[in-house]
């Protein structure tokens, strides 16, 4: 009998990649869904409905688990909203621990976020030993990320054996909701997005993610903590790649970091008028305006980490979006394969 694998927030963009890779690689898997489970059609999965705010429901769901993924979490690029991510990131995560405790899982990995760590000095690379970002300065998403963290180094000294994850900016295939960074993505190639932010991110391929969080899984130290990275770019620099690939013209409008916030209320009207989430937020601008060198230097010694070309992942991104009915059908986007 196949050691079952459990998933948490499995319908999400990282989850859809991640189940599977796990199912190419044989595993027996359990997606834990709350709401919306389109990603995981056709897939063969178990699924089971859950809230990772409620102990029982986490407790049946990891009932002889071997190993549990957890990546379900509450997303936000506004300053506000702390307690609905206080109760999802923080005490969900709390609530996965225990539930972890209580089952006997072998293993929990926690995917974490770039979000979690301090930026500064931004003249030294970003890498594991950074410090979490506690203090109220920084927005309330980086700030439950961080709890999350602390949620499972708790865990860990109760005798719970478990890694962390900290991906920086994901995008990538199989991105059915469409996340954050994809529908920045999608409204790009659509020639939706009027201007740009003199600004940037550092973009990792959701299947190189993965990859890393499942070689870790197998081989890392109880307690590990692994940096998954991949290329910065600036948001001009992607425009320009979707440009070359789609032919849809790149915004010639480029906004300096040091006035992009005064346009964050017209960038929220603009969004609500368009019936989209808004790109450019308090929150995202000083994302954007964070360290430059994000480094996989310890994934990469210890698990062989590797992140692909960051135009291989824009490419194959926009053909699924665009095989997936997220583009317009005339726009030339030519796939390398979304392997």
């Amino acid at each position: 009998m196949k050691e079952k694998t459990v998933v948490t927030g499995a319908s999400g963009h990282l989850g859809a990649n991640l189940v599977r890779a796990l199912l190419a690689n044989n595993r027996s898997v359990r997606a834990l869904v709350h709401v919306n489970c389109q990603a995981l059609q056709g897939l063969d999965v178990e699924m089971v409905e859950g809230d990772i705010c409620n102990l029982e429901s986490l407790c049946k769901a990891f009932d002889r688990a071997d190993v549990v993924y957890h990546l379900a979490a509450r997303i936000s690029l506004s300053m506000r909203g702390w307690p609905m991510l206080e109760s999802v990131n923080v005490i969900g995560t709390k609530k996965i621990v225990e539930a972890c405790l209580h089952v006997g899982v072998r293993r929990l990995v926690h995917f974490s976020s770039i979000h979690a760590l301090v930026q500064q000095p931004m003249d030294v690379p970003v890498d594991e030993e950074r410090p979490l970002a506690e203090s109220h300065r920084y927005p309330p998403y980086d700030r439950s990320k961080a709890a999350g963290e602390k949620e499972v180094r708790s865990g860990i000294e109760r005798g719970l054996d478990a890694i962390i994850i900290n991906p920086t900016a994901v995008i990538g295939p199989y991105d059915y909701e469409p996340s954050y960074l994809g529908e920045a993505l999608i409204t790009l190639a659509n020639g939706k997005l009027p201007a740009l932010v003199d600004g940037g991110f550092d973009w990792v391929d959701a299947r190189d993610v993965v990859a890393g969080a499942i070689q870790a899984e197998k081989q890392a130290a109880k307690g590990a903590k692994y940096l998954l990275s991949g290329h910065w770019a600036s948001m001009c620099d992607l425009a320009t790649m979707i440009e070359e690939l789609s032919g849809v013209s790149a915004p010639r409008f480029i906004c300096p970091s040091w006035l992009a916030p005064i346009g964050t209320p017209f960038a929220a009207v603009y969004a609500s008028i368009t019936g989209k989430r808004p790109l450019y937020t308090t929150a995202s601008l000083a994302a954007m305006d964070s360290n430059r060198n994000m480094s996989h230097q310890k994934a990469t010694r210890d698990l062989g980490y590797k992140p692909r070309p960051l135009q291989d992942t824009v490419r194959d991104t926009l053909s699924w979006f665009q095989e997936n009915g997220y583009l317009k059908s005339s726009q030339k986007t030519q796939s390398a394969g979304t392997s």
